[in-house]
C-alpha cells in the first residue's frame, strides 16, 4: 500500500490527511487490499500465518473527507454492493488459525500452531481444497469501517490501553498494542509530522468508540451505518473486506479475508449526535442490519456453560461458556471426518450463529446444516454421512449455565 500514488493508513489518528473528498448524498466505490498488505499467498503452505509481519495491519483504504462534516454530526453509510476484484487470479479468500507467538485465536490453548485454507470464491458461494466437500453462501461484510478520532479521544485510547497493558507487560499474545512507528503507513505524511503521527496513532486491532475493527458479519450490502463525527471532514475509512465469517471469528484470522471492492453512499444528520444520543463516553456507532442474508433453516445448536475444562466454575463468564461451546462443535464435527484444525476455520469462516443468555451466561453455538456438497455433517474416507445429526452449512452456538 505504500507504493501507491495515494497511500491509504494503517493507523488511526485525526492527522492523517484524506485520501479524496466527496459530498453528502453521493455514491462511491473504493478498492481495498487483504487486511495484511497482500502477504497471505494462495498456496498450500502455512508459513505465511505462522511469520506474518502485524505491523502492517490493518491497511485501509481512505480517510475519505465528507464535505460539510463536523464534529457532533453523524455521518450515515450505506453499503450499497461489494465483492472481490473479478478475474481468475483474485477470486480466492483465505482464513487462518494464527499461532500462540504471533498473537493466537479463541482457541488458542487447544490449536497453538498456525494453519491455513484457500477459498475459491465464486458469485455468492465460497469452497475450499482444502475442506472438501463443503460449499456455503457468505455474508459479506467489511471488517473495519469508521470515522477518524479526535485528539482528544485518540490520547484517551493510548491511555487507557497502556494502563492495561502495565497489568501484564510481558504477556503472550500482548493484552494490547501501543503505538508503534514500524511499517506505519500514514497516507501522504512525510518528515517531521510522519514520524510525530506515527508515535501517537493507534493501531488497529481493536474496535472502539468510533466503530473500528468490529467484525460483524451482517453489516452487509444493504446496511446502514450511524458514524459520530469527530473531527472536520469525518474521514471515512475501511478495510478488511470478508467473503464470510461466522459470529466471533474465533481464530482471529477467522473470516474468509479477500482483497475487493465496497460502494458506498454517505449523507449527513446536523447534529446528530445529540438527536440520536450517541454522546455518551463510550458509545458506538449504530446499525441497521440489511435484509439479506443466507436462508438457512436448520441449525445444530452447540451449548457451553461457564465452567473451564479442569472443572473450575465461573460466575456469569460468557467468554468460558462460548470456548465450551466452540469445543463442543469441533469434538462434534471430528465424528464427521474433519480434523481439529478444519473444524475450528469452519467454526470461524462460516455463517455461523452465536448467542448469549445474561442471566444464566449460556451461549450457543448454531451451525447451518446446509453446507457440504452432500452435507456438512460428515466427510469420511467412505464419502458417506455417518448417521446422527447433520449439519450442512450453518451454524448456532449456545452457551449456558445452570
Amino acid at each position: 500500500m505504500a507504493d501507491q500514488e495515494v497511500p491509504g493508513h494503517n493507523r488511526w489518528h485525526p492527522d492523517i490527511p484524506a485520501a479524496a473528498s466527496t459530498d453528502p448524498g453521493t455514491d462511491f466505490r473504493m478498492e481495498c487490499l487483504d487486511w495484511t498488505n497482500g502477504q497471505v499467498g494462495n498456496n498450500d503452505s502455512a508459513n505465511d500465518i505462522r511469520d506474518m509481519d502485524l505491523d502492517q495491519s490493518h491497511v485501509l483504504s481512505g480517510p475519505i473527507h465528507v464535505n460539510g462534516a463536523e464534529p457532533g454530526d453523524v455521518l450515515v453509510v450505506d453499503i450499497l454492493s461489494m465483492g472481490p476484484f473479478p478475474g481468475p487470479d483474485t477470486e480466492w479468500g483465505y482464513t487462518g488459525i494464527f499461532s500462540r507467538q504471533n498473537g493466537g485465536g479463541f482457541l488458542t490453548d487447544h490449536y497453538p500452531d498456525a494453519h491455513k485454507a484457500i477459498w475459491n470464491l465464486r458469485g455468492v458461494h465460497a469452497t475450499s481444497r482444502h475442506i472438501p466437500d463443503v460449499r456455503f453462501v457468505g455474508i459479506q461484510h467489511p471488517g473495519l469501517i469508521e470515522c477518524a478520532p479526535s485528539a482528544d479521544l485518540l490520547a484517551e485510547w493510548n491511555r487507557r490501553e497502556q494502563a492495561l497493558i502495565d497489568t501484564d507487560p510481558d504477556r503472550v499474545p500482548p493484552l494490547a498494542l501501543p503505538p508503534l512507528a514500524n511499517h506505519a503507513i500514514l497516507g501522504i505524511l512525510d518528515g517531521s509530522e510522519y514520524d510525530r503521527v506515527a508515535g501517537e496513532g493507534a493501531r488497529t486491532v481493536p474496535l472502539r468508540e468510533h466503530g473500528g475493527n468490529v467484525d460483524i458479519k451482517n453489516l452487509t450490502i444493504g446496511s446502514r451505518v450511524y458514524f459520530p463525527v469527530y473531527v472536520e471532514g469525518a474521514k471515512l475509512s475501511l478495510g478488511d473486506l470478508h467473503f464470510s465469517q461466522g459470529d466471533g471469528e474465533i481464530s482471529f484470522c477467522g473470516a474468509i479475508e479477500m482483497a475487493g471492492y465496497i460502494d458506498l453512499g454517505v449523507d449527513l444528520v446536523k447534529g446528530g449526535m445529540e438527536r440520536y444520543g450517541m454522546n455518551r463516553p463510550q458509545h458506538m456507532p449504530m446499525f441497521q442490519v440489511s435484509h439479506i442474508e443466507p436462508r438457512y433453516s436448520n441449525y445444530l445448536v452447540f451449548e457451553g456453560i461457564s465452567v473451564e475444562e479442569d472443572g473450575e466454575q465461573h460466575y456469569l463468564d460468557a467468554r468460558v461458556a462460548f470456548k465450551q461451546a466452540c469445543l463442543n462443535a469441533i469434538t462434534y464435527l471430528k465424528t464427521c471426518g474433519y480434523t481439529d484444525e478444519q473444524a475450528y476455520i469452519l467454526l470461524s469462516a462460516a455463517p455461523i450463529e452465536g448467542r448469549i443468555s445474561v442471566s444464566s451466561t449460556f451461549r450457543t453455538c448454531a451451525a447451518p446444516s446446509t453446507s457440504r456438497r452432500s452435507s456438512l455433517s460428515g466427510r469420511s474416507s467412505r464419502r458417506t454421512s455417518p448417521p446422527g445429526p447433520r449439519v450442512k452449512a450453518t451454524w448456532r452456538w449456545r452457551a449456558r449455565e445452570g
